[in-house]
């Protein structure tokens, strides 16, 4: 994991807070085909993927790299 300070743009934002967003502003097919990701494509959900993504360093990197670059 990644430390967090004060000019991290993600300081105080939570992975749950980040998927439910870009699902809001994507949709799950949409963030699936950005993101070849087996959760985001087969039955998603907000539960499973928290699951799997907080168990997968590289697909948690790729979620918030998709964040940072939609927010920026």
């Amino acid at each position: 994991m990644t430390t967090q300070s004060p000019t991290d743009p993600l300081h105080g934002v939570t992975l749950k807070m980040i998927l439910t967003e870009l699902v809001g502003e994507l949709g799950w097919e949409e963030l699936g085909r950005r993101i070849d990701i087996r959760c985001f494509t087969h039955t998603p959900s907000i539960s499973s993927s928290l699951k799997f993504l907080r168990r997968t360093p590289w697909a948690r990197d790729k979620v918030e790299e998709m964040y940072l670059r939609l927010k920026m």
